[in-house]
């Protein structure tokens, strides 16, 4: 077959044919390699070099093939991968010695180096086995001499400007990994040193020594980085003077000075990310130091995301590490104690580390007080701000969240905490002088004040109760002036929008000054009649934020008051909420139903529930009186949308009421249900009269909107109760007919998913009190939600994933029905959960793998053990291997591991005492299961990856059994058996490494609680102390 390929290549001139052919090439390389006989693999090799060698020796013809060449180099590298260093031991020397046969040669020859560090260092992860990764980095290290030798060969005799750009690319590439001596005890800095004020060469050189400034070998080259880094300051104040104003030389500069900006960007951070301890050791060195803090800062103001990303990274890492050290300082037994360890208090201990510590945060002072400017200047907006400027200066709402503005924000949030737990009082004077600023017109703007709120909002919870208080008092004064002189539509909007935002984000301050909530809270109903979009919207969600975080205040008697503040708002409700749009008046009803809850008197609560649902229950009475007298009335579109608005009304309330609810869903429930059903009925008939597309019909849609929200509002309040067996008998046994009777009766097309999320919530909520319901669950929705879903992996999407998390809640908590279900009923069970990890979409077939480890942990410890794994061992085993090798379904790769791992511990246990295998059937009788196993499994992948030796199949599985009792080496052999299989390569797989992923993740929660303001207060899930 490769023949074919030489053939192509050696009689076309059409490119594209020829990119076409070794694409062919490649994927024979990738996973065909080793089964070629050895006179075709060396044949291959030497066409390919021989190719290159002839395209690159000519100046013309390397110039003109060059797309061709860099294509063939990537095929030699794929070669390299399988031969070297075993089978071509001479690779290395070889590719030198063509190199010095002429500067083109070698130009291709840096280019095919620069292709095999890439290979190797940065893309092997998943690509290769972990052995053969380790293998080829050795072999790179050992035999790196006679590359250093030549690309300083080439730095220091030619005068080819491309030849010496594929050497600094080349050089670049090789930096990050080779052995420190060749770069500090060879003149190879000092080369790259006088390349870089070159033009030519500028950028390639500064990524170059962007490297070597992020390398580190504790204190042995503490002098030449040192050294490097001075020698570099001198070069750069005669290529770009300290007094440049990076912001408009990068604005007007061309792509080649925008590059050069944000390399210096890279070269700064990498350099003090490591070595910025080692400048603030002298004098001279702290001048040097302080310039290129001082650039780096200037460089922040530049207007370009990836630039500000990487100056930001850096901002929040060097704050962060200037923080631990005076946090420590500040509290040493506190700081002992929140990493868990007992310190005795010592007099005089660690007086000369808090000298050092404090004279190395004088150093900085400097510095971090313009980072906060900086910070303040170009703070990112937070998500709780929907009033944004379109690229017309119109003020609107915000239609999509940028997520890049919001990962933004939190970093540059935590970034502000740090600087002001550093010096409260710099933070604070900064912030108050620009908010004068704004109130006496120089500064304003809607973009400065805008940044300077998000500001103050987000360093929420940093300062001690008595200085945010004093701090506060001025900032919401300041503000609520600035909305009383500023004029103009616009101009109030955006105002209003970061009052909002602020007195949000300090719920301690409002808990504390009553006078101040209750202007802030009037202050909001206020906003809930401006028309301005965007406005209403962020009252209602601020309105909620606080009433949430400060209930207890407003049913309790404030002094200087004659009634709760919560008494008051139901008596003038009507009006608040008259200009608010339906959407809007769900989350107002669901804040008062918050303030509501915290009302401890249970007769004054439930007159509060039945003052704040008056105007629904009014309506409700209204339609059901009317439709007592004609059932036509219920028909009418109108009284539909009324009914819908009603409903979802009461499900806003129920959300924050809980328990509490109950006596408000007692009054419709029954009522409820009879429009359900009366509903279901008149969307049956319609489909059955108009097909398929009735369905898609405004009025068919509208029915079951508002089934889907009876349902819904029946699984919120049962989901919140308590968990009081009497309030499950009260409601779910008038529930079987109309709702899941409903559901069987029904077409395909009018059954309601929500059905099986309500029952999942009833069974997850009532666990074993359910065990007698669930044959009656499973006659009703089983059989016909399968012949839904099984026909393909398209239609009812909503039912899919809402089916198996019913059948999770049954497996869970009523596992004792599932046992006496008949055995064709059991089928029809593991058949769908086989069905569901088989699914492409993700959730569904994570919902599957979990359901499935659940039921086979429950069967093991069932006395049906022995029948269950004889029935469906060999089945889930190869169910499981037929997912864990489709690139399909890479994400459930935890989950498969975990299922694998129970299989295979299961079998050597003493808990399956009957063999596993068919006896009537199979003549040879086993010594136990592991051996069947063994031999089925390797039978089972032979067949499957026929390009696997029978060897490396049978060590495989042996590896399987052998590191069955450790998850993390049975993960990694798995791994590697993917990489083997090579049904996983070339992809990305980052997927196969998702739970490392996840615990760092917590690890990180965790530190953030530790640290005042930096999880902010919104997102602390506390019954916050607002008595």
């Amino acid at each position: 077959m490769w023949l074919q390929v030489v053939h192509v290549l050696s009689n076309t001139n059409s490119l594209n044919t020829k990119f076409f052919a070794l694409q062919v090439l490649e994927g024979v390389i990738k996973y065909r390699w080793n089964a070629l006989p050895v006179e075709q693999r060396d044949g291959m090799k030497n066409y390919i070099s021989e190719v290159i060698v002839k395209l690159s020796s000519d100046e013309i013809s390397f110039r003109r093939e060059r797309l061709y060449v860099n294509k063939l180099n990537i095929i030699l590298v794929q070669i390299l991968k399988h031969e070297w260093p075993a089978r071509w031991r001479s690779f290395i020397p070889d590719l030198v010695a063509a190199a010095k046969t002429s500067e083109t040669i070698c130009e291709n020859c840096m280019a095919i180096l620069k292709l095999l560090s890439e290979e190797v260092f940065d893309f092997s992860r998943g690509e290769m086995t972990q052995q053969k990764i380790k293998e080829l980095k050795q072999s790179l290290n050992s035999e790196f001499q006679l590359i250093h030798e030549l690309c300083i060969y080439v730095l220091s005799a030619s005068q080819r400007a491309e030849l010496i750009r594929a050497t600094l690319g080349t050089l670049h590439a090789f930096l990050s990994w080779i052995p420190m001596g060749y770069i500090f005890e060879s003149p190879l800095l000092e080369t790259l040193l006088k390349f870089f004020p070159m033009a030519a060469y500028r950028n390639l050189t500064l990524q170059c020594l962007t490297e070597v400034a992020a390398l580190t070998f504790g204190e042995y080259y503490d002098l030449q980085f040192v050294k490097m880094y001075i020698i570099f300051m001198v070069q750069l104040q005669s290529i770009l003077p300290p007094t440049t104003n990076f912001l408009e030389a990068y604005a007007k500069g061309s792509s080649e000075e925008q590059a050069f900006i944000q390399n210096l960007a890279l070269f700064f951070t990498s350099f003090y990310k490591p070595h910025i301890r080692v400048l603030e050791s002298s004098q001279e060195n702290i001048n040097a130091l302080l310039q290129g803090l001082e650039y780096l800062i200037n460089i922040s103001y530049v207007d370009d995301t990836e630039v500000f990303k990487v100056c930001l990274d850096y901002w929040n890492s060097l704050v962060l590490e200037l923080f631990e050290a005076h946090h420590n300082l500040d509290n040493p037994a506190a700081s002992a104690n929140m990493m868990g360890l007992q310190m005795p208090m010592i007099p005089g201990v660690g007086d000369g580390v808090g000298s050092q510590l404090m004279h190395r945060r004088q150093l900085y002072a400097g510095p971090m007080s313009k980072l906060r400017s900086l910070m303040i200047c170009r703070m990112a907006k937070p998500e709780e701000v929907l009033i944004v400027e379109d690229e017309n200066g119109n003020i609107v709402r915000e239609t999509m969240k940028d997520n890049d503005v919001l990962v933004q924000y939190k970093i540059m949030r935590e970034t502000l905490i740090y600087l002001a737990h550093l010096d409260h009082e710099d933070t604070e004077r900064q912030m108050l002088k620009k908010l004068s600023k704004q109130l006496n017109g120089d500064d304003w703007t809607w973009n400065n004040l805008n940044t300077l709120c998000w500001a103050i909002g987000s360093i929420s919870g940093s300062m001690v109760e008595e200085q945010e208080n004093r701090f506060l008092v001025m900032v919401i004064r300041d503000l609520l002036n600035l909305c009383e002189i500023t004029k103009g539509k616009d101009n109030k909007a955006v105002i209003a929008s970061n009052i909002m935002y602020v007195v949000g984000q300090y719920p301690r301050f409002l808990r504390a000054h009553w006078k101040f909530l209750k202007t802030v809270v009037n202050k909001l109903f206020e906003f809930m009649h401006e028309s301005h979009p965007g406005v209403q919207d962020m009252a209602c969600d601020t309105f909620l934020k606080i009433v949430q975080k400060c209930k207890r205040k407003f049913v309790t008697v404030q002094v200087g008051e004659n009634e709760p503040f919560v008494s008051e708002l139901l008596t003038t409700l009507p009006a608040t909420i008259a200009d608010l749009e339906p959407h809007q008046i769900h989350s107002f009803y669901e804040s008062v139903g918050n303030m509501i809850q915290a009302e401890p008197d249970p007769h004054r609560r439930d007159e509060y529930l039945r003052r704040l649902m008056e105007l629904p229950n009014q309506k409700w009475a209204e339609i059901i009186g009317q439709a007592r007298q004609s059932v036509d009335y219920l028909k009418d579109p109108d009284v539909i949308r009324a009914v819908l608005n009603i409903l979802q009304t009461n499900t806003s309330a129920a959300n924050s009421l809980g328990t509490y609810f109950l006596p408000q869903i007692s009054l419709i429930f029954l009522d409820m249900l009879n429009v359900y059903r009366m509903y279901s009925e008149l969307i049956s008939t319609s489909i059955a009269q108009g097909g398929r597309y009735a369905s898609r019909t405004s009025i068919v849609k509208l029915l079951r909107s508002v089934k889907r929200e009876t349902l819904k509002l029946i699984e919120t309040f049962l989901d919140k109760a308590e968990d009081q067996p009497h309030i499950g008998k009260q409601f779910v046994p008038p529930m079987m007919d109309p709702v899941l009777g409903d559901y069987a009766r029904n077409l395909p097309d009018a059954r309601e998913s929500e059905v099986l999320s309500l029952f999942a919530t009833i069974i997850n909520k009532y666990k074993r009190a359910m065990i007698e319901d669930v044959s009656r669950i499973f006659e009703a929705v089983f059989q016909c939600t399968l012949e839904m879903i099984t026909k393909n992996f398209e239609d009812y999407p909503e039912h899919r994933l809402k089916f198996f998390s019913l059948l999770q809640a049954i497996a869970t908590h009523c596992f004792p029905a599932l046992i006496h279900l008949s055995s064709e009923q059991l089928k029809l069970v593991m058949d769908s959960i086989i069905w569901a990890f088989r699914h492409t979409e993700r959730n569904i077939a994570e919902t599957g793998l979990n359901l499935l480890l659940a039921m086979l942990k429950n069967f093991q410890a069932s006395e049906f053990c022995n029948q269950f794994y004889r029935t469906y061992f060999s089945t889930i085993e190869q169910e499981i291997f037929a997912v864990l090798t489709d690139t399909f379904h890479k994400p459930g790769f935890k989950l498969h591991v975990l299922v694998l791992q129970h299989l295979f511990c299961l079998v050597e246990s003493v808990v399956m005492s009957e063999p596993l295998w068919d006896v009537a059937t199979v003549p040879y009788p086993y010594p136990n299961n592991g051996m069947f196993i063994r031999e089925y499994t390797i039978k089972l992948l032979s067949t499957s990856f026929p390009n696997m030796t029978a060897t490396e199949v049978t060590q495989f599985v042996n590896g399987l059994f052998e590191s069955r009792e450790d998850l993390v080496s049975f993960k990694n052999h798995i791994r590697d058996f993917l990489v083997q299989s090579k049904e996983f390569s070339a992809q990305d797989n980052k997927d196969l490494y998702a739970e490392e992923a996840a615990a760092q993740r917590e690890r990180e929660r965790q530190r953030m609680l530790s640290i005042p303001g930096l999880i902010a207060p919104s997102e602390i899930q506390d019954e916050m102390v607002d008595s």
